[in-house]
């Protein structure tokens, strides 16, 4: 079972209200050496005001993959999702491209 942590964050994404992003540890299996909370709040950032096209959706989760984002001149991959009628961003995996 995998392991979630939470911090406070505001931001707009989507034209909806963010308060908080959720981190899944799935990135500490294979990334951990490269990535970090710390990391994916700054990378979570970067989304502040902009409108993304889900990748999928499926029981009332919209599924994003976001590429380059760019911290300390590397590119890294986003994977993330907005539930419906929830005002958090998940974040499921992220890594170095």
């Amino acid at each position: 079972m995998s392991d979630k942590r939470d911090y406070p964050l505001s931001l707009t994404v989507n034209g909806i209200q963010i308060n908080k992003v959720i981190i899944d540890d799935h990135y500490q299996n294979k990334h951990s050496e490269s990535i970090s909370d710390r990391l994916i709040i700054e990378l979570v950032k970067q989304l502040d005001g902009q409108t993304f096209t889900p990748e999928a959706e499926k029981d009332g989760f919209k599924y994003f993959k976001t590429e380059p984002l760019f911290y300390e001149d590397k590119s890294y991959r986003l994977i993330w999702l907005l539930e419906e009628h929830e005002i958090y961003i998940g974040v499921v995996n992220a890594f170095r491209r």
